[in-house]
């Protein structure tokens, strides 16, 4: 691995100077309904100098964008802070805030450290207690991590409600932009879309680990679908298996374990690799499913015990649950002939998968709890691969639905469905934590 290739995963462990501290048939219905939290969220400009408006501005506009798109805040319209007499960090008048019926009040402030990097105070009040959520903090920050920061802010702000964390999160995808199937990564939302693999042979299907300090994926770099795992901070690569064909990796949640689908023995069959870090070495290989069928694409449920995966032991593609150790299979996937590509939810109640039904393929959400199938998608095209966002509350998935095959992303419900990219083929997506 090159100099190069590490650069851009690199960006993966920014830090910012911190300052201070402070079964049967199944019933199919069109969309998924969970409910809306709106707690009404204030967020006023940012104060700054003529110096830092700008950079008060990006920073200030990209965490509005964030809070907008867990649609757990209600964001404030821009006209109602010109009520409001004083907007000072150190001077809060929470009966004007209240008076624009602002639940919660975010301010920041940011002014120039030295040698040109930025610094941003903010504070996170709870208008109706007049307490503060989080103590105040200070950051400095580079010109160049302004997004990051925002991103960060955030997070920091869903953590304060219970909530797991998402705006620092990074997808994996394959894209041919620049001539062959690569590796690249981009943020939650589509930006700083960098490629992390640079060979000349195809890198496919990349697996995120809980941790986000490695990523298995399939390479052809020895003429066959070898199994490869990445630090992404020390770019060491280490095989997993190059015996046969291997394909569809996914992580356990606590890391320890790889599941897979290779063609080791003869047949697809579904395998798990022990893996140790720091630094990676592999250990036992172990076989879960045995028949004549083929068995891919395993995904992990959140509590580590079982494993969802596509089979077509009974004669089409069927979405099966196994416990961790291969034993108790069953089958879960019922009105239709072809289902594949299971992905079970962070929150471990759900599984989305692709299924054919006259000939159109789209993503169906099965709810282990009722037993019941919700279609997510609908349109006229082929939409693939899904994979949740840290907090259950998203998919990304592939589609061709605008003529090419590009990453889209689209909300549990069925809202706010959007591409992330449009450069090249893109496909594959992994959404990691």
């Amino acid at each position: 691995m090159t100099k190069r290739t590490l650069l851009p995963i690199l960006a993966l462990g920014l830090a910012l100077g911190l300052l201070g501290t402070a079964a049967g048939q199944q019933d199919y219905v069109l969309t998924i309904r969970d409910g809306q939290a709106a707690i009404s969220f204030a967020l006023p400009p940012f104060a700054a100098s003529e110096r830092t408006r700008a950079a008060a501005e990006e920073i200030h506009d990209i965490l509005e964008a964030d809070l907008k798109y867990t649609r757990v805040f209600s964001l404030l319209p821009k006209s109602h802070y010109a009520y409001i007499q004083t907007q000072s960090l150190r001077t809060i008048r929470y009966e004007d805030w209240q008076s624009i019926n602002a639940a919660v009040l975010f301010t920041g402030e940011v002014s120039l450290a030295g040698g040109g990097d930025l610094v941003l105070e903010r504070n996170f009040y709870d208008v109706k207690s007049k307490k503060q959520i989080l103590p105040g903090k200070r950051y400095q920050a580079k010109p160049a991590d302004l997004r990051f920061l925002a991103h960060r802010l955030a997070d920091e702000i869903m953590k304060a409600y219970g909530e797991k964390t998402l705006f620092t999160s990074k997808i994996a995808f394959v894209s041919d932009r620049d001539g062959n199937d690569e590796i690249y990564m981009m943020d939650y939302d589509g930006a700083g879309q960098t490629r992390l693999t640079f060979n000349k042979v195809t890198d496919y299907s990349p697996a995120w680990a809980a941790d986000a300090s490695r990523m298995a994926y399939t390479s052809y770099q020895q003429q066959t679908a070898g199994l490869y795992i990445l630090d992404v901070y020390e770019g060491k690569r280490t095989p997993v298996s190059v015996r046969g064909g291997n394909y569809s990796p996914n992580w356990s949640p606590d890391g320890r374990k790889l599941a897979f689908a290779s063609t080791m023995d003869g047949n697809m069959e579904i395998y798990t690799a022990e893996v140790e870090a720091s630094p990676t070495r592999i250990g036992r290989i172990k076989r879960l499913t045995f028949n004549q069928g083929i068995d891919t694409a395993p995904s992990w449920s959140p509590n580590g015990r079982e494993i969802a995966f596509t089979s077509d032991r009974g004669g089409t593609p069927q979405i099966y649950i196994c416990d961790a150790e291969g034993s108790n299979i069953r089958r879960v996937s019922f009105g239709a002939s072809y289902h594949d590509s299971p992905s079970w939810s962070p929150t471990g109640d759900r599984i989305v998968y692709v299924a054919r039904v006259d000939n159109v393929f789209d993503l169906y959400v099965y709810s282990i709890r009722t037993q019941s199938v919700a279609k997510l998608t609908e349109s006229n095209a082929r939409n693939e691969s899904p994979s949740w966002s840290p907090d259950g509350r998203h998919i990304v998935f592939t589609s061709n639905m605008r003529g090419g095959s590009q990453v889209w992303v689209i909300d549990i419900d069925g809202a706010n469905l959007r591409p992330l990219t449009s450069q090249g083929k893109n496909k594959l997506a992994d959404w990691g934590s």
